[in-house]
C-alpha cells in the first residue's frame, strides 16, 4: 500500500512539473489589435487562386484588389463570383485599387466600379484638377477615397501633407492611404506624421526600406532601416482601426518568402508593443 502511495505521489509530481499545454493558455496578443492585410500589387505576377492560397497559408484575411484580377468593367455577377471565391478561403478583398483617374470619365467609371463591388472606400489617385469633382462624387455615392502617397519619385501626391493641403477639410470623405515606406524615403518622421495626420489616414501600406532617401528600396521587414516600434506606438495612440497592408515590391517573380517573413516580423512587433 505504501509502495502504491509513493508511486502515486511521484507520478503527481512529474505531472505537475510538465509544461501546461499551450492550448489551455490564452494570452491577448498585440497583433490581434490590428487587421493585417496584403497590398494586391505584392502578388502582381500571380493569378487569384495562387494568391489566395498563399494568403491563406499565412492566415492573412485581407487584401486590396487590383484590376488585373477584377477588371474595371466587371459585372456585378463577376464581382459576386470573385468575392465568393475569396470568402471560400476565409479572405476578404477589402478595398479596390490603387486606381488612377485622369479624366472625369475615369472618375465616373471608378466610382461605378466601387458601387458595383459594394465597398465604402477605394484607393484612388486623381489628377489634382479633378479633386473637386472627386469630392462631389463622394457626396453623391457615400464612397470614400483614400489617396495613395507615392514618395519622392515624381508621382502625384508624394506625401500626406500634399493630400492635406489640397483637400483641406478632413471630413469630406477624401483622405489618405499612407505608404509608410515612401514616407520614410521622403525623409519624414513616420511616427510623427501618423500622430499629426491621424484623422486623414484611411488605410496604410507598411513595408521596410533600405534607406531614408529616394534611393531606398523595399526590403523584408526587420532587415531594412525603419524602426517600427515607434510607428506601432503611434498607431496605437491614434487608435487606428484600418488595415495594415504589407506591400512588397521586391522580387516580383517570387515575392512570397519575403512577404511571409514580413508578416511574421510585423506580428512580432505588434505583440511586443502591446
Amino acid at each position: 500500500m505504501r509502495k502504491i502511495t509513493k508511486i502515486a505521489i511521484a507520478a503527481a509530481a512529474i505531472f505537475m512539473a510538465l509544461p501546461v499545454s499551450a492550448q489551455t493558455i490564452k494570452t491577448p496578443r498585440g497583433s490581434e489589435d490590428f487587421q493585417i492585410g496584403i497590398a494586391g500589387f505584392s502578388y502582381r505576377k500571380y493569378d487569384l487562386d495562387k494568391t489566395l492560397d498563399l494568403l491563406s497559408s499565412m492566415e492573412v484575411k485581407y487584401f486590396s484588389v487590383k484590376d488585373w484580377w477584377l477588371p474595371l468593367n466587371s459585372t456585378v455577377e463577376q464581382m459576386d463570383a470573385f468575392k465568393a471565391k475569396c470568402a471560400a478561403k476565409g479572405i476578404e478583398g477589402y478595398t479596390l485599387g490603387p486606381i488612377y483617374m485622369n479624366s472625369k470619365e475615369a472618375v465616373d467609371n471608378t466610382f461605378a466600379y466601387a458601387q458595383r463591388y459594394g465597398t465604402d472606400m477605394f484607393i484612388g489617385v486623381p489628377a489634382y484638377e479633378l479633386l473637386d469633382y472627386v469630392i462631389e462624387k463622394v457626396k453623391e455615392t457615400g464612397i470614400r477615397v483614400a489617396i495613395h502617397t507615392h514618395g519622392p519619385d515624381g508621382a502625384a501626391f508624394p506625401d500626406i501633407l500634399t493630400v492635406v493641403e489640397k483637400v483641406k477639410d478632413p471630413f469630406l470623405g477624401v483622405g489618405c492611404r499612407m505608404d509608410l515606406g515612401h514616407t520614410y524615403r521622403s525623409g519624414y518622421d513616420v511616427a510623427k506624421d501618423i500622430k499629426k495626420y491621424g484623422k486623414w489616414i484611411y488605410d496604410i501600406h507598411i513595408k521596410d526600406e533600405t534607406d531614408a532617401s529616394k534611393a531606398g528600396k523595399t526590403w523584408e521587414m526587420g532587415r531594412g532601416k525603419i524602426d517600427f516600434v515607434p510607428i506601432v506606438k503611434a498607431l496605437r495612440k491614434i487608435k487606428y482601426t484600418g488595415k495594415l497592408s504589407i506591400e512588397f515590391e521586391k522580387n516580383g517573380d517570387n515575392p512570397h518568402p519575403g512577404i511571409a517573413e514580413s508578416v511574421g516580423y510585423l506580428r512580432g512587433v505588434l505583440d511586443a508593443t502591446k
